[in-house]
């Protein structure tokens, strides 16, 4: 029969967003799969691990998958056209069927007893592997989340089913002598999966692709000749022992919850029980599956200062069921974290994780193809769904402890909606069908009658301004596109936008209300979302927020990454720029400073904030400043929560998933540059600058579309200087110059009457001929004309951006210096003491990272192009310099260098001068 192409048949029910909560599935829908037979493929593909005892050095063992004594395992002729140099032995054992699950086992000599530590090559996507040592019982593997060195191995590169990669199965107890080790390939359509090889070794070992231990450590010697000046990262298994010397979990609770619920306070978070400020330093996470990835994935991240992750993802099925397995794993998360003292503040719902089907009962109108955006907010069969995943999420009790998450004070906060508003773009009549509309065109001609009396005397006041799906006759009134509310601003429009924020806000309080009554007793907020006019309609989204307890926002520093599946992705042939953020360069690469960060955080109502998405995008060269950048002015500013984007594997890996990413934190210019700022973050190493501007926005202005003179998420053009304000009081027209965020704190305060709003001089410390920024306090300056920034408080002095134009930095207690064209380089203070009297200092050095074989060519001014992505291992360009130390007991001071868990190496002199080595990353400054 002649071979045919096909989509598996739910792939018309999927769309790729980067937030999707199961990604791997849309590689069965990018392309039609092959069958013999012509039927439809599904996507779920089995890891099938197999050993073959291959003889290496000390005690590991190497198994290859295609050498099992017993098999049951049915290949498939597509799915093992692959690709055979990628494959360990050129083989592997593959089982592809829908009719039965496959086994396989093999029989192992075990050297001597002991704990070793079991990996596993086998296939990650959407596969259910299972294994059995012995008589002891079957246990599921986690190939998803701990995925290393994702490998593409169809012999067409298609991204489709046939991928390879590493997966710690985890530590298991073996006896000398001879054993067997059973896999288990099942699925949930389709039974798929394959096993190139799987180790059992007691030495440390990081995989990498087909190589064998004794093989690893000449393959990464070999990287480091071919790539002259840069080092690679391949850092062991951390063991987590009291032997580090880097460790900061100690600022973390014993566990989280300790003193109480987080609770809201004089503009701070804080511990119900104590009253006791708490920032957070967080990230969207974690990735792990099994409860043993997790506890290991939160000893790392609260080693390095996490002490919150952002739960994001979803409780409910295609037709918005609960999903009661999903429920389960966030009490492993909640549990696993709490362990560690790192909170859990959870998302549950984004409209691009929801295309409701055409026969839905509660979102009539919609295909299976669209997004339900903004029907949350004015559709109450939709919110009384919405309200049962919150349900199920708070009051289902553990299945092993019978506790309810709802009483877990290390539930810190809950946000309402990710990214949806009825002022962004995606509102508008063409996403959303025509029930929904008329659902709501209708409640805005009933809030018009009640406004105008009639819908007659409506079209009076309005001078007869119309839209297209107008019907007055019904009792409907159409909604003008966003764009032309911005421009035109008739009566109509500012009508309009008042019911929209009045709609918004009234959903945000009923649901508010819904999860004090379900007894919730930590922190909530509404949603993080933009607007499609930063000075009309951003303030007022902003509004619609002080109904709950705290703001968030979002913000990427983007590259302008264009191409094929840009938008979640990396791959060759796509485009980007390189652009600092310390120079404000602009996204397009080229042209005037883009005066526009995520960083800028002015309070509003005196409400704590967060920014709960936030990253510098890959490939930047760039994005190394991120940390430090981020912790720096979060302090300065007084931000409260900082969450990264996003930890989608708990290994240093270069592409933890099917695909390379954008936003990986488990890197070393991110993740790896967490310990300083996060000390500098949570410990408010940098203290908060002064209230500089105090603007008081009437709300009665902001509905006649006024809007405000401190845009929060607009560019300021350099035109704009001209209505910078000269003396300390605002007037109508006048804004505020943007690198204010950079000097000290603003204040945004909604009021019901008119009154003045106040601005400090700003002249002695915003240098626009100068290209300075310096904070109120004295302890940071921006030098954006070179790309640079200094960090001079009492416990945190640093350097970062473009060292080499620096020369010799003489900050309070230290000098540095360095030729690094990039780098950062940070002391900040580990016992409490400011640096000049500190026995206990850690030194932080960065330069910036790539790929392994990553190349990009300049295709025009400012824009490259990759030719190729690269692979495995993580690189960061050779760092350099000196650092000396001012006081006069530096010669006591002792320094040890560190790995990258924050374990000793090697002593490396004292602290009275000490030269930077090319691969050492943290140093730690001691007196004993």
């Amino acid at each position: 029969m002649r071979s045919r192409f096909h989509y598996p048949s739910f792939c018309k029910d999927l769309t790729w967003n980067k937030h999707v909560s199961d990604r791997s599935i849309h590689f069965a829908c990018q392309r039609p799969l092959r069958t013999a037979a012509g039927s439809f493929l599904s996507i779920f593909t089995l890891l099938l691990l197999s050993l073959m005892p291959t003889p290496s050095r000390g005690q590991s063992i190497w198994v290859e998958g295609e050498d099992a004594v017993k098999s049951s395992a049915k290949p498939h002729p597509w799915y093992t056209d692959v690709t055979t140099d990628q494959l360990s032995g050129s083989d592997f054992l593959s089982h592809y069927g829908d009719q039965a699950s496959a086994e396989a086992e093999y029989v192992v000599e075990v050297p001597a007893d002991g704990e070793y530590q079991f990996w596993v090559r086998a296939n990650p996507v959407r596969s259910r592997l299972s294994y059995q040592i012995g008589d002891d019982p079957w246990t599921a593997i986690d190939l998803k989340s701990l995925a290393i060195g994702n490998t593409n191995i169809a012999s067409d590169n298609k991204p489709d089913l046939r991928f390879l990669a590493w997966a710690n199965v985890g530590a298991v107890v073996l006896s000398k002598g001879t054993t067997s080790v059973r896999f288990r390939i099942d699925g949930e359509l389709n039974h798929h999966g394959s096993i190139d090889c799987f180790v059992l070794t007691r030495e440390p070992f990081q995989p990498s692709g087909i190589l064998k231990p004794d093989q690893i450590a000449e393959r990464i010697a070999h990287i480091a000749k071919q790539n002259e000046g840069w080092e690679p990262v391949r850092p062991a298994q951390d063991k987590f022992d009291d032997s580090a010397m880097l460790d900061l979990r100690h600022l973390n609770e014993p566990f989280a919850g300790a003193n109480g619920f987080i609770g809201v306070q004089d503009g701070e978070f804080v511990h119900q029980a104590t009253n006791e400020p708490v920032r957070f330093w967080a990230v969207n996470g974690p990735s792990s599956k099994n409860r043993d990835a997790l506890r290991s994935e939160a000893k790392l991240l609260a080693k390095r200062g996490v002490n919150m992750v952002r739960v994001h993802g979803g409780y409910f099925d295609h037709d918005g069921h609960v999903k009661m397995d999903a429920v389960a794993h966030a009490h492993d998360v909640v549990a696993a974290m709490k362990a560690e003292g790192i909170y859990s503040h959870f998302s549950i719902y984004f409209p691009l994780w929801l295309t409701p089907p055409d026969d839905s009962q509660w979102l009539e109108g919609y295909d299976g193809n669209q997004h339900p955006f903004a029907a949350l907010m004015f559709n109450p069969q939709f919110q009384e769904t919405y309200q049962s995943w919150w349900k199920a999420l708070l009051l289902t009790r553990n299945a092993t402890t019978g506790k309810r998450l709802i009483d877990d004070p290390a539930v810190a906060g809950l946000e309402i909606q990710n990214e949806d508003s009825f002022l962004f773009w995606t509102f508008d009549a063409k996403n959303i069908p025509d029930p929904q509309l008329r659902m709501l065109e209708t409640q805005f001609a009933d809030w018009l009658v009640k406004r105008y009396g009639s819908l007659e005397k409506t079209r009076q006041a309005w001078k007869n301004v119309k839209s297209p799906r107008d019907n007055f006759l019904e009792g409907r009134v159409g909604f003008r596109a966003l764009w032309s509310i911005a421009a035109d601003r008739t009566q109509r429009d500012k009508d309009t936008v008042r019911f929209l924020v009045e709609t918004q806000r009234s959903f945000y309080e009923e649901t508010y209300k819904y999860l004090r009554d379900l007894g919730f007793q930590g922190v909530i907020t509404a949603s993080n979302w933009t607007t499609a006019n930063a000075d009309l309609l951003g303030p007022l989204e902003k509004y619609s927020y002080t109904s709950t307890d705290f703001i968030d926002r979002h913000g990427y520093f983007g590259c302008k990454n264009e191409g094929e599946h840009s938008a979640w992705s990396i791959r060759d042939g796509q485009t980007y720029v390189d652009r600092s953020a310390l120079k404000f360069e602009p996204e397009n690469g080229t042209g005037n400073p883009q005066f526009l960060h995520p960083v800028m955080d002015p309070k509003y109502n005196g409400m704590p904030s967060m920014i709960s998405e936030t990253a510098w995008n890959r490939p930047n060269r760039f994005r190394s400043e991120a940390p430090l950048y981020l912790a720096v002015y979060g302090s300065l500013q007084q931000s409260n929560a900082i969450a990264h984007f996003a930890l989608d594997g708990s290994q240093w890996s270069v592409k933890p998933g099917f695909f390379m990413q954008p936003w990986t934190l488990m890197s070393p210019a991110t993740l790896g540059q967490f310990p300083a700022a996060a000390l500098i973050y949570r410990q408010r190493l940098v203290t908060p600058g002064d209230v500089l501007a105090e603007v008081n926005l009437n709300i009665e202005d902001l509905f006649d579309l006024q809007g405000t003179p401190l845009p929060q998420g607009a560019a300021f053009d350099a035109l704009r200087l001209e209505d910078v304000p000269k003396g300390t009081s605002l007037e109508p027209g006048n804004v505020i110059d943007p690198l204010i965020h950079y000097a000290g704190r603003t204040e945004v305060n909604f009021v019901e009457s008119p009154k003045p709003s106040r601005i400090q001089p700003l002249a002695e410390l915003i240098d626009r001929e100068k290209k300075t920024v310096l904070s109120s306090n004295r302890e940071v300056l921006l030098d954006y004309g070179k790309g640079l920034l200094y960090v001079n408080s009492a416990s945190a002095q640093a350097i970062s951006g473009m060292l080499s134009i620096a020369g010799d930095v003489s900050l309070k207690d230290i000098i540095v210096a360095s030729e690094l064209e990039l780098g950062h380089i940070v002391v900040v203070s580990l016992d409490g003491q400011p640096i000049a009297k500190s026995q206990k200092m850690l030194l932080q050095v960065m330069s910036e990272e790539k790929n392994n074989h990553f190349r990009s060519v300049e295709t025009e001014k400012g824009i490259r192009q990759i030719e190729s992505i690269g692979e495995e291992p993580w690189l960061f360009r050779s760092l350099q310099g000196d650092v000396k130390f001012k006081r006069s007991d530096a010669k006591q001071l002792r320094v040890t260098a560190l790995d990258l868990n924050g374990y000793p190496i090697e002593s490396v002199g004292t602290a009275e001068r000490i030269s930077l080595r090319p691969d050492i990353i943290y140093y730690l400054i001691h007196d004993d």
